[in-house]
């Protein structure tokens, strides 16, 4: 028996890096996993029958997380393959488009904003009816995968910074209206983490290398070691723990700046 068994837990963007490390923990642990993805379907199906070998119910659907529609019919989906979900977590994102604010174009802007912000709350909404419907607000659990520009602000990057600005104050609001129900709400804040959203800094080791050095702890982390947080986070074991940044970065933004 795992710490999240009986329990089911909806992951977005879990087809590769932080998003699969974050499912595959869980379903170590016990959970049912709902997977989505955006493109990858061959990287979601494997992942579906990787998992499936654990003896825990796990599905994979396709979504668009900047899409409204699309987020109310992958949680009709969801509740009629699952009925309930307990553990929703918000990784699907994309990063910034290095633009600097005079040259951005809004729909530059609006597609960040949308994916990375409005997506989680999307989400959070659908979640949030799915708990109302079936009162089963206690001990569950929202985890938002934000990034250290909740607080650390990279030029060019206007677009992601606001949206992890945004994510950080949307979990102390959302932790504030839903303490009484004792369901938590938290982000955690990655540094740099090696997956293959960053495939050209891992591709080019000199440059690897000397992002690496910039770091305190002189190396990038690995998405297990998210996937580590994620887990206490959607465990009893943080059921007092709430409107949290958990920062997963080796000290970097300590410096008050990016890698």
């Amino acid at each position: 028996m795992g710490i999240l068994s009986n329990k089911t837990a909806l992951i977005t963007g879990s087809s590769s890096g932080i998003g699969k490390s974050i499912a595959t923990k869980f379903a170590q642990e016990g959970a049912n996993v709902v997977i989505t993805y955006h493109s990858g379907k061959e990287r979601a199906k494997k992942i579906e029958e990787e998992l499936s070998s654990l003896k825990i119910k796990v599905k994979a659907y396709q979504v668009d997380v900047s899409d409204l529609v699309e987020i109310q019919k992958l949680f009709h989906l969801v509740e009629k393959d699952f009925r309930d979900i307990d553990i929703l977590v918000n990784n699907a994102g994309i990063n910034g488009q290095n633009i600097t604010i005079e040259d951005m174009s809004l729909d530059t802007w609006d597609k960040t904003i949308k994916t990375d912000l409005y997506g989680p709350f999307y989400c959070i909404k659908e979640f949030l009816n799915l708990k109302k419907k079936n009162n089963s607000y206690k001990g569950s659990r929202i985890i938002n995968v934000t990034s250290i520009h909740e607080y650390i602000c990279k030029p060019g990057n206007a677009d992601y910074n606001s949206a992890k600005a945004g994510m950080r104050n949307l979990a102390r609001t959302l932790a504030i209206e839903l303490a009484p129900k004792e369901l938590t709400v938290n982000n955690i804040a990655p540094g740099m983490i090696l997956t293959p959203m960053n495939k050209k800094v891992m591709d080019e080791a000199e440059d690897l290398k000397k992002k690496e050095n910039i770091i305190p702890m002189k190396r990038a982390g690995s998405p297990e070691e998210v996937a580590n947080v994620a887990l206490f986070l959607a465990s009893q074991a943080s059921s007092y723990v709430t409107g949290s940044t958990y920062t997963v970065d080796g000290a970097l933004s300590i410096l008050g700046q990016d890698a």
